[in-house]
């Protein structure tokens, strides 16, 4: 319309009423005052009974501003509502994602979809074995599983700007986005998360994404489809860079390895013997990059095929006792195999735990008989604030520190459930013949690689620490 105003098309412009017009006081003054008699267009509010013909009335500009502060009111009240729905768990997007439908009795709520469920459990299924979202978007393309856009179109015609002039033509179109999103959503765990952005202003509508430390977590709002172990553990796999070698093969242990020097990650490389045979190795990242002296590291070298068949070796090792031992027997060797300063930490933070609340129980008792002292007047007002004062802070760092300590110990406590969990997932590998990126990423937590060292006999010997899942290091 205003551009068409600036053109001279239009010479009269009539609304109900001022706010009709616009709500920001500045700029409604600036229209009614200066643009509309510069270009000779009038102007007619009618419920408000203005007309630039006959001259705006005085209020007009408090109008103006009591519309505006009316606007901001009710911005503020509507996000004061929408917050108690965040607060009470409620689903307040127009679609429902992926896997997931609007409870017909509940619209607010979410419940699970059994015709597409399955699609994000392939999705998290295919990142779980190392699969980037790109690699996702292929298999889901030869597979032909339909896009979430295309399955909202089936279902009500939504999304028609996309699939209503070619239906079915990007049935299958996937993109990387849609993928990583899904990967990242915690609404298949079971949480809902809102507040994830805001508009600038009650004027300005522009989005902002908010930081993540602002935004509103519920748990538990309704029926989870991914477990969180597993939606947690394809975060930690995506944090990590997986790069494929020139063939496109993608590396098994991308994520895995690091080194003993430093504790960064491992680079791969190849090369080639002087019969010109190609062979693979790690070395130190930081190494590569910079060399020993800025590193302050070595190289930490080992060729992947030592690597491959030390950590196959280990694996069997285990896997083996796991499909045909007794359970109580094999759990009972996992915990004996464990760190053996984990039953000693466990057995040192014990008794620090003994001591602490004893003298806990001391200073109560102190403090009690301190106030039987001030009482009857065998101390000073002065000596009792003061004696006061640093019991209650000695008390206060006690407190804190049983605290720490508890956890400590319950943390510990959670080893035979830890190993329960490991032998439930190394029993689905009873004899495995080669590795796979699952594989390592289902068992292994990460694999560190120590420098070599010659051995009395001049040979070549290499620690290889395996962490693994739950357990850590066991070998």
């Amino acid at each position: 319309m205003m551009a068409d105003a600036d053109a001279g098309k239009i010479n009269c412009i009539i609304t109900k009423d001022l706010s009709r017009f616009g709500r920001e006081h500045v700029m409604m003054d600036y229209y009614l005052e200066f643009v509309f008699p510069e270009k000779r267009i009038r102007y007619i509010a009618v419920t408000d009974n203005e007309d630039t013909e006959r001259g705006l009335s005085d209020f007009v500009p408090f109008k103006n501003l009591f519309n505006e502060w009316l606007a901001k009111d009710t911005s503020r009240k509507v996000k004061a509502a929408y917050k108690a729905k965040y607060s009470a768990g409620e689903y307040l997007c127009t679609y429902a994602p992926l896997g997931y439908k609007k409870d017909p009795d509940h619209p607010n709520r979410l419940i699970a979809d059994e015709e597409t469920r399955w699609i994000v459990e392939r999705i998290f299924e295919l990142a779980a074995r190392g699969c980037g979202p790109g690699r996702i978007v292929r298999i889901f393309a030869e597979e032909k599983i339909p896009s979430p856009s295309w399955l909202h179109y089936r279902r009500d015609g939504s999304f028609s700007n996309i699939h209503g002039d070619d239906p079915g033509g990007k049935a299958y179109h996937w993109t990387n986005a849609t993928v990583r999103n899904i990967l990242t959503n915690e609404t298949y765990i079971g949480n809902s998360i809102h507040n994830r952005q805001h508009s600038i202003s009650y004027k300005n509508k522009k989005m902002i994404r908010n930081p993540k430390d602002e935004w509103v977590r519920v748990e538990n709002t309704h029926e989870a489809i991914i477990s969180p172990e597993l939606f947690h553990r394809v975060q930690e796999q995506a944090a990590i860079r997986h790069r494929s070698t020139k063939d496109n093969r993608v590396q098994i242990f991308s994520g895995l390895l690091r080194c003993g020097g430093c504790g960064r990650s491992m680079s791969f490389g190849t090369n080639r013997t002087r019969k010109g045979v190609p062979y693979s190795y790690y070395c130190c990242t930081a190494y590569r990059q910079y060399g020993a002296e800025r590193a302050g590291c070595t190289q930490h070298y080992i060729r992947y095929d030592t690597l491959y068949a030390c950590v196959l070796a280990r694996i069997r090792e285990w896997a083996q006792p796991a499909r045909s031992d007794d359970e109580n027997r094999l759990l009972q060797r996992l915990l004996n195999a464990g760190d053996r300063e984990r039953a000693a930490a466990a057995k040192k933070q014990t008794a620090e735990l003994n001591r602490a609340e004893k003298r806990r129980t001391e200073l109560d008792r102190l403090f009690t008989q301190l106030y039987e002292d001030r009482v009857s007047g065998r101390i000073t007002e002065y000596n009792f604030d003061m004696l006061s004062e640093r019991y209650q802070a000695e008390q206060s760092e006690l407190a804190a520190k049983l605290e720490r300590m508890r956890a400590e110990l319950d943390k510990e406590r959670e080893t035979a459930d830890n190993a329960k969990k490991w032998l439930a997932v190394i029993r689905q590998y009873a004899d495995p013949q080669e590795l796979t990126a699952e594989m390592l990423n289902n068992l292994i937590e990460k694999i560190v690689i120590h420098e070599p060292v010659t051995a009395p006999d001049g040979g070549r010997e290499q620690e290889i620490e395996i962490h693994y899942r739950f357990i850590g290091k066991i070998d």
